[in-house]
């Protein structure tokens, strides 16, 4: 039968096997701490930014809007509407509660504008995803 002494290596076999369970234990504690925060961490931040479609954000490398016309067309035609920050980043607008509904609606008034947003941010390989808490319009910079 199985005892505890069995695991004599962890006592004994030298200072090289104490070394490499140190070693281990001490990876461990490492990649335990290194875990990202969950979704309830999120915290609030503000993101400055316009409010276009996604296909223009991505397809035609904008770094704002066309026109108020486009973007507000684009999004009435179903295309999702996001943030793209003064930094390049896009924001995927995002529903807190499941099932989770279109964000359109609440963009749709600032197609095209220069905005505030001021939301929970989440990140998952490389995409970026904003729950919206307040969006506030912007005068355009000159």
């Amino acid at each position: 039968m199985w005892q505890f002494a069995d695991l004599n290596w962890l006592s004994g076999g030298g200072a090289t096997r104490r070394f490499q369970t140190a070693a281990a234990f001490i990876a461990l504690v490492l990649c335990v701490g290194a875990v990202p925060a969950t979704p309830d961490d999120a915290q609030s931040v503000p993101i400055k930014g316009y409010v276009l479609d996604s296909a223009c954000a991505f397809t035609k490398d904008l770094a704002k809007p066309i026109s108020k016309q486009c973007a507000t067309a684009c999004a009435k035609a179903g295309s999702p509407m996001v943030i793209l920050a003064d930094d390049g980043a896009i924001y995927w607008p995002i529903a807190a509660e499941t099932p989770a509904s279109g964000q359109n609606a609440k963009l749709l008034p600032f197609a095209g504008d220069q905005v505030v947003v001021r939301g929970k941010v989440y990140q998952r390989a490389g995409s970026r995803a904003i729950v919206i808490e307040k969006i506030e319009g912007q005068s355009p910079q000159k």
